[in-house]
């Protein structure tokens, strides 16, 4: 399919009195009132006075594993590096997360958690053991003679990670080994972590390391899928591994521990039925915070590829991402069944897209690919899907951070950017901590020809709003490949005041950012003048759009 240009954007935009892509700082011009209510093809309300709940900073969570370039020659690069930074962990990184505000990151897996015993990664880096990396054996990483991607070298351990986390102001998520390693390990890990000064050996372990005072993790997943790489368990026998990890002995120190179970794959709702059945009937889910779940959207044929696809790869890819709705509305049922005080929540703790690449810049890097203002969309949709379901999801971390599918960066030797992904949580950073209020969205679908010959429909606008305080943010989506949404924006309850509109977009839709064009898919941002409001915006194709708007009332 070919590129849509950059020409056509713009003419698009104009057409209808309001142009998005201008540069920064620039006023938008409106045609006014009734006029362009008139025009509007689309519609959005936002109502105040309905709240869905507050929006969880850990929702804009992190997932990283020692898988391919991920923490090595993502994350890590050593403290001898000539690459910058800071106690070994990549300085371009650590700049680049404090922008979008991580709120949690997740560690070390993913499936090598559960081949790996954290005691292999504390104490002196030259005496850690290098052992064989869970991901070793992979089909892609048959070029690649040695090196970290198959033999982890330990460098990068629970003190690193910590400091990591502290870095770009982040709480760590560990996710313990139940696969391989017995409840008393997952104890002790509890005790280099959270024990005070002082007081067990391994709180000395980690004081030798530089950090006296305890970390206070509070996140604990307990396994990893652990119907698949996590043990190959049935629910009930997952369940009886569950009680072993969390049950009675656990040591606190003080730290609200929030112990994250493993969830079903995608929407195994009769998993979720199983497992909450059989940890009700010894009265185990008063030990569980939340319950993990794991989505990942794909294109099938000629959508497969990160880059090279066409106009049917562009919505499957979408309506693969937006099945995540129905499955957290399907599971969330089966868990309010088992659990009438709602307490217990949804942790989506691995999504993203997963497209069929080779590596990028490195062949270590296994399961790197590209990312266009397709994924941008993927990540837009799929966070208003968390914001509208706020009273349920407390946690998700796009998987995964840098240099694997889905990556928000890129790195290798001294190089880095960062992709369309990246710029869509640095735009929805504002909704943090927000009220999610109940936002209405209708307009014409998008339409396309699908693999049965037949014309496929997705909606062609959708979004959430947030509120706090007087600062409304509205993130929208438009779907469609190549027709732009005149759209009436309506906001119940208040009064709308200044606006200021970021919008991303691209050229084409197969544009990528990279080392030699770092800024080739960047947002826009214009101010809207209070006297140009018209409450009437066009969104342009295959875009992610912010409002942020002041309420004068």
């Amino acid at each position: 399919m070919p590129g849509i240009p950059r020409r056509q954007f713009v003419q698009t935009a104009l057409a209808g009195g309001v142009s998005l892509i201008v540069p920064h700082g620039t006023s938008v011009p409106l045609l006014r009132g009734r006029v362009r209510s008139l025009l509007a093809d689309s519609h959005i309300e936002v109502l105040l006075d309905e709240p869905i709940g507050t929006i969880a900073p850990e929702v804009y969570g992190h997932f990283t594993e020692h898988l391919g370039g991920v923490i090595y020659d993502g994350v890590w690069v050593g403290e001898g590096s000539k690459v910058p930074n800071i106690g070994g962990v990549r300085t371009a990184l650590v700049d680049a997360m404090r922008l979008i505000k991580p709120s949690v990151v997740r560690w070390p897996g993913g499936c090598f958690a559960d081949s790996y015993d954290w005691r292999d990664g504390v104490g002196p880096r030259d005496k850690r053991p290098v052992r064989t990396n869970f991901w070793a054996g992979d089909a892609g990483l048959k070029q690649v003679a040695g090196g970290p991607a198959k033999y982890d070298p330990n460098e990068f351990g629970t003190t690193e990670f910590v400091r990591f986390c502290r870095l770009i102001g982040a709480e760590p998520y560990l996710a313990a080994n139940v696969r391989t390693l017995p409840a008393t390990a997952f104890n002790q890990w509890l005790e280099y972590c959270n024990s005070p000064p002082a007081t067990t050996s391994w709180s000395g372990v980690r004081a030798a390391a530089g950090d006296r005072n305890p970390y206070q993790v509070r996140y604990w997943g307990v396994g990893n899928e652990a119907w698949g790489c996590g043990g190959n368990f049935t629910p009930e026998e997952y369940a009886e591994e569950y009680r072993r990890f969390v049950a009675w002995s656990v040591p606190q120190f003080d730290v609200d521990l929030a112990f994250i179970a493993s969830g079903p794959n995608g929407g195994d709702i009769e998993w979720t039925r199983r497992l909450f059945a059989a940890l009700a009937e010894r009265g185990s889910l008063d030990r569980m915070w939340g319950l993990s779940m794991h989505h990942y959207c794909s294109a099938p044929d000629a959508g497969a590829d990160a880059i090279a696809f066409d106009e049917r790869g562009w919505y499957d890819l979408l309506v693969s991402a937006d099945r995540i709705e129905s499955i957290i509305a399907s599971i969330w049922e089966v868990m309010r069944q088992a659990d009438r005080q709602r307490r217990i929540k949804l942790v989506v703790d691995e999504w993203g897209a997963w497209h069929t690449s080779a590596p990028i810049v490195d062949p270590s890097h296994l399961f790197e690919s590209q990312s266009t203002i397709r994924d941008a969309l993927v990540t837009g949709l799929t966070l208003d899907i968390f914001h509208r379901h706020a009273d349920k999801v407390a946690m998700a971390n796009v998987a995964q951070l840098i240099n694997c599918i889905h990556s928000l960066c890129f790195s290798h030797g001294d190089k880095f950017c960062v992709t369309p992904a990246y710029h869509v949580f640095a735009m929805y950073a504002a909704h943090q901590g927000a009220q999610s209020v109940r936002t209405l969205v209708s307009g014409p679908q998008a339409s396309w020809l699908a693999k049965d010959g037949k014309r496929g429909a997705f909606w062609g606008l959708n979004g959430s709003a947030s509120r706090r305080g007087r600062e409304l943010t509205l993130t929208v989506t438009n779907a469609s490949l190549t027709e732009a949404r005149e759209t009436e924006v309506v906001v119940r309850g208040g009064t709308v005041g200044a606006i200021r509109m970021t919008t991303l977009t691209a050229s084409s839709v197969h544009d990528v950012n990279s080392f030699d064009q770092p800024d080739a898919v960047m947002p826009i941002t214009a101010d809207i003048a209070a006297r140009e409001l018209s409450g009437v915006y066009r969104f342009p194709p295959a875009s992610v759009t912010k409002l942020a708007i002041t309420l004068d009332a």
